[in-house]
């Protein structure tokens, strides 16, 4: 069952003060009557309904100018929030519109509903960011949000060990080609052969007379 109420208060989804709107009567009865959010619609009550929109137009002007001015102010800042995140920059998780809520009132001491910070899908990885923000049915604004690694040191310490290792695997490679140039060298080294010093002839001896000339000479 239906029944119609008038709304005192801005209600979220169902409408701002002043406006008329059917509801179920138990949601009525139990919940916007107690809270002084809504009243019957009768014809005493139907007295109320200019002054409760004048006080929504007051309201709704303060709110814009508000707005306004913030997103004057959240265009000018960088939100930076830390994360865990591996070598290659993805991280352990997600930033979240809440996460950014949180930041942004941890930071700068701006309290801000996170239902208006406007994230098509969560940020998965490190870098750069400007979120847009519906601060406002008629204002929109543009937050800078930075996200950074918890462990620099750690991908700096990785990187250098990297540099470090590319000098000794050049050096192993110079070393296997010198050993490669030197072995034809030794090789040559060993099959050549020194050459010999040339052979000295001995004089030859005079051959000896015969027996039988020395004794013609003693006769």
């Amino acid at each position: 069952m239906k029944t119609e109420v008038i709304l005192t208060h801005n209600i979220v989804g169902l409408g701002g003060e002043s406006d008329q709107v059917r509801v179920a009567a138990g949601y009525a009865r139990n919940y916007l009557f107690p809270q002084r959010l809504a009243v019957p619609l009768t014809q005493s009550n139907k007295r109320q309904i200019e002054a409760l929109r004048q006080r929504r137009a007051e309201r709704e002007a303060h709110e814009f100018n508000t707005m306004s001015e913030l997103a004057k102010g959240v265009s000018k800042l960088t939100c930076v929030i830390k994360v865990k995140a591996g070598e290659d920059g993805k991280m352990f998780g997600s930033v979240t519109a809440g996460m950014i809520a949180d930041e942004l009132k941890h930071q700068f001491d701006i309290v801000l509903d996170k239902r208006k910070i406007h994230l098509e899908h969560p940020l998965r990885a490190t870098g750069d960011y400007e979120i847009e923000l519906h601060l406002h049915a008629e204002v929109k604004g543009t937050l800078k949000v930075r996200v950074e690694s918890l462990t620099p040191a750690t991908e700096a310490a990785s990187a250098a060990d990297a540099k470090a290792e590319k000098p000794r695997t050049e050096k192993r490679g110079h070393a296997k080609r010198d050993n490669e140039v030197e072995k034809p060298e030794k090789a040559e080294a060993v099959g050549e052969k020194k050459p010999h010093a040339p052979k000295v002839e001995k004089p030859v001896k005079a051959a000896k007379a015969p027996k039988a000339e020395k004794k013609e000479k003693a006769e």
